[in-house]
């Protein structure tokens, strides 16, 4: 079977190929991210193999379709990119993955918080330049420290468990608790208890109507003046512009993300040689106490191997009249 993967990277070639050998497929990978202008390149293919910053809205959807395209197979968790009434009117069922490696992203949360705690990548330039002075370099020690996870689904489950490990007190926010997390001494809470109180705060739902910007310019007023905010959940989970205000007053006093609302046009591209026409992002990357890492937290061997395995899974699934992962409208 023909299969389209757009926005893929060498990493993706390397994974997909190693874990299609028992199932023979005719991969074809393209380095372009799919649009309306770039749908076509999918024609022929049955399966068109989708990435985070894909654009899936109807208009797409029918190009895809036109072309012969009759799955969407998702290479990631989060569908919030697809319309999924267009797709279930154009009879395209969408699947995706689930769960890869809770560990990577989780991990990659918890590296954040260490390297912004402990100013290591203005440790890091310092050295590199000759300078070995510690002005500037304070951090806090963790243990002991409030911890809010808002979302405890696998990777929020994962990174709880970590700051625990850390001996912090670790506070949770989400609609269905995890009774194991309690038992662990973790303690639910309202949102607005959560904000008040949490040292750090890491966001790890889902992108819904209800979690859209759920960071705004609002709960940054009630969140802990100096406080650390970590997002490596979907970059519309934050207002970004108002984080800019927070961080100028120092209401906001560490900010690290792996996502950003507008990071289809810019991230997994070298643009290094461009001017950047982000000025809200721009403006960010000036700040001292802030890290963007550009959507990697995914990128461990574990979870690309195991993103490829379950895609290709899917496929085999739905070739064999079933609906594993599918997602509906």
């Amino acid at each position: 079977m023909r299969i389209t993967l757009f926005s893929s990277k060498p990493y993706d070639r390397d994974s997909f190929a190693t874990a299609n050998r028992p199932h023979a497929h005719d991969l074809h990978f393209l380095d372009a991210r799919l649009d309306a202008d770039t749908a076509a390149l999918a024609a022929g293919s049955a399966v068109v193999c989708a990435f985070v910053n894909d654009d899936l809205s109807a208009p797409v959807l029918e190009r895809l379709h036109a072309g012969g395209t009759r799955l969407l197979a998702l290479r990631s968790a989060g569908y919030n990119h697809v319309d999924l009434a267009a797709a279930a009117a154009l009879g395209l069922p969408v699947v995706r993955v689930p769960a890869y490696s809770p560990h990577a992203v989780a991990e990659h949360a918890v590296a954040l918080v260490l390297a912004l705690n402990r100013r290591l990548h203005r440790a890091f330039n310092r050295t590199r330049e000759g300078d070995f002075s510690l002005h500037g370099l304070t951090g806090f020690d963790l243990h002991g420290k409030r911890v809010g996870v808002v979302g405890t689904g696998q990777i929020g489950a994962v990174f709880a468990r970590i700051m625990l490990g850390f001996g912090c007190r670790v506070l949770l926010h989400d609609p269905h608790p995890d009774s194991a997390l309690e038992a662990l001494g973790a303690r639910y809470v309202a949102l607005d208890e959560l904000l008040a109180q949490s040292d750090i705060l890491s966001l790890h739902c889902p992108l819904t109507a209800t979690t859209r910007h759920l960071i705004d310019a609002a709960s940054l007023v009630r969140m802990k003046p100096g406080a650390m905010l970590i997002n490596t959940g979907r970059g519309a989970l934050v207002d970004t512009p108002a984080l800019i205000d927070a961080l100028k007053s120092g209401q906001l006093g560490y900010l690290g993300l792996d996502v950003y609302e507008e990071e289809a046009n810019l991230f997994f591209e070298d643009r290094s040689d461009l001017p950047l026409q982000d000025d809200v992002l721009a403006r960010l990357l000036t700040f001292p106490n802030v890290i963007v890492t550009a959507h990697q937290a995914f990128l461990t061997r574990e979870a690309l191997a195991a993103i490829a395995t379950t895609t290709l899974d899917n496929i085999a699934a739905w070739q064999a009249g079933g609906a594993a992962n599918r997602v509906h409208p």
